[in-house]
């Protein structure tokens, strides 16, 4: 799932790109509201599509109606994380046989590589068992058939 490289001695190396995400709430079995940033420096090109792999172990139900995507307002010392501006989108949550689950996002016009941030934003009850979560996202940059590795956010679940 990650980006793998050569390196000039031959040796495959995997590159890991960190993201920013923000959560409301970190304790198990709690309402949550969960931000998965993509800021202007993740966005190389525009972008069609977004894919978000849910790790198996993130054992909690996702609904559509609790999913949004949206042009966000990081917060910080003296500003709250909010959305600013709904982005219409179709969301599709796939499962497959070995219980790997996914999201994709389909905007109904290309994400721009502007200096705006968006956000993938889950509204969930969190897992039962506290540990660390990790989600990677994919993206498929227009003019192109195939999604390309953007990045990892790792959660934290007390």
């Amino acid at each position: 799932m990650l980006k793998r490289v050569w390196n000039s001695s031959g040796i495959k190396t995997i590159v890991f790109r960190r993201l920013k995400w923000f959560q409301k709430e970190n304790r198990r079995k709690f309402r949550n509201t969960i931000y998965f940033f993509l800021r202007p420096s993740d966005r190389r090109t525009d972008l069609l599509k977004i894919n978000l792999a849910i790790p198996k172990t993130f054992k909690s139900t996702l609904k559509n109606e609790k999913i949004s995507f949206c042009k966000v307002k990081i917060g910080g010392f003296e500003g709250r994380t909010k959305c600013l501006e709904d982005i219409p989108a179709d969301l599709e949550i796939n499962t497959d046989e070995s219980g790997l689950r996914s999201l994709d996002i389909y905007p109904y016009s290309p994400i721009p590589s502007n200096k705006e941030s968006y956000a993938i934003v889950l509204k969930v009850f969190n897992p039962k068992k506290s540990g660390l979560y990790q989600f990677h996202s994919f993206g498929q940059p227009k003019g192109k058939s195939f999604s390309s590795y953007l990045g990892s956010w790792t959660i934290v679940i007390d």
